[in-house]
């Protein structure tokens, strides 16, 4: 769930496509959707089992899917299947956070001592905010760094169970990134302690007061939080990734307390596009909490912004909101213009295909059909 990685290749390829492409040539919606398929079918050919998308351009939705859900049954992949999405959580975290601030019951600028005085102690959790957690600015370390450096790492985690307090304490313990406020840097700690915020002020589980505030009101019906479930309840494609010996390796089944608040939620394409259609437009938050949302973090950059919860990246047709999220074995990419009449939510089953900083084939035919999802004119 390494979000540097992938932003690495994924903004910075999204911006030499913004500086030399055009929007789609202007044809018929059957046409563009055609192209669809194709460039989803290209993401298939460069080495993704079955990759599964949904597409939305005002009142046109595409859905599509290409290849296999199970490399051994040949089962085939659909678009509605769930999946794990990772990193994409953390907007719905934020959210359920800010709708607390609106209630008054947390103070966004607040320092987090305040409220878990036990969990972040001393004088760090008094410099440390509630924003600078769900920004990323807080300087605390990211717990998993080095949890996924080897294949035999996949298996030795499948089965592991951790407690939140276990994973802050290894984030507590790396070397801080920056001072508090300071910077952002990518930490999936900020996001465990936000969702032991949750339950702190609530006094429910996270998931479920998640679900109870944002995930049954809107309607996400192949949305949850699986806690100690190791499996996806759902239809979904299996998940895989590399192994040696040039094969792949089924991690389906999975015990996701390594990620937590930060990244075990389960979703859809088509759940994840009204979910942040319904953020955009207003029906989540208040028009206020969700400026304080979409402000991003110095330094400013033309390639990206970091919100709370939320980043821009920049495209051939403007700045597009979302997130993206990488576990083991599944990745899930959202974008959204911010009037989100123009929505794009790409599922892959298959992770841990790039060496740190490098790029990998799959890398082009992703982002060919992002682009031509994102900026295609119908």
């Amino acid at each position: 769930m390494d979000r540097r990685r992938l932003m690495g290749v994924f903004g910075g390829i999204l911006l030499a496509v913004s500086l030399t492409a055009t929007p789609a040539l202007a044809g018929s919606q059957r046409d563009r959707d055609q192209r669809l398929q194709q460039l989803l079918d290209a993401d298939r050919l460069s080495g993704v089992p079955g990759p599964f998308a949904q597409v939305r351009d005002g009142g046109h939705v595409w859905r599509g899917a290409s290849g296999v859900a199970d490399v051994v049954t040949r089962r085939p992949v659909h678009p509605w299947f769930q999946h794990r999405v990772g990193n994409v959580a953390k907007t719905v975290v934020a959210a359920t956070v800010l709708q607390l601030v609106g209630e008054r019951k947390v103070a966004l600028d607040a320092p987090i001592g305040r409220y878990l005085p036990d969990v972040v102690p001393g004088p760090l959790g008094q410099q440390v905010t509630v924003r600078m957690l769900l920004g990323e600015t807080s300087g605390i370390g990211n717990y998993s760094d080095g949890f996924f450096r080897v294949p035999d790492d996949l298996e030795a985690m499948r089965n592991r169970h951790f407690t939140p307090r276990e994973l802050v304490a290894l984030g507590l313990a790396k070397r801080p990134t920056n001072a508090p406020g300071a910077a952002w840097a990518y930490s999936n700690t900020n996001y465990v302690i936000a969702g032991m915020l949750i339950e702190k002020i609530t006094g429910r589980r996270y998931g479920a007061e998640v679900e109870r505030r944002i995930v049954r009101p809107l309607g996400l019906l192949g949305t949850y939080f699986p806690g100690a479930e190791r499996g996806i309840r759902g239809p979904h494609a299996n998940a895989y990734a590399p192994w040696p010996g040039d094969t792949l390796r089924d991690f389906t089944d999975y015990d996701m307390s390594w990620a937590w608040a930060a990244g075990e939620m389960i979703s859809t394409p088509q759940d994840l596009n009204r979910f942040y259609q319904a953020l955009l437009t207003g029906r989540v938050l208040r028009s206020d909490l969700l400026a304080e949302m979409l402000t991003t973090a110095p330094p400013a950059s033309e390639v990206e912004g970091h919100g709370l919860g939320i980043y821009w990246v920049r495209t051939a047709c403007g700045r597009m909101w979302g997130q993206d999220g990488s576990v083991v074995g599944h990745r899930a990419l959202t974008l959204h213009s911010p009037d989100a009449k123009r929505q794009v939510t790409l599922a892959e089953n298959l992770t841990f295909t790039n060496p740190p900083g490098l790029p990998h084939p799959i890398d082009n035919p992703r982002l060919r059909f992002l682009t031509e999802a994102t900026c295609g004119k119908p």
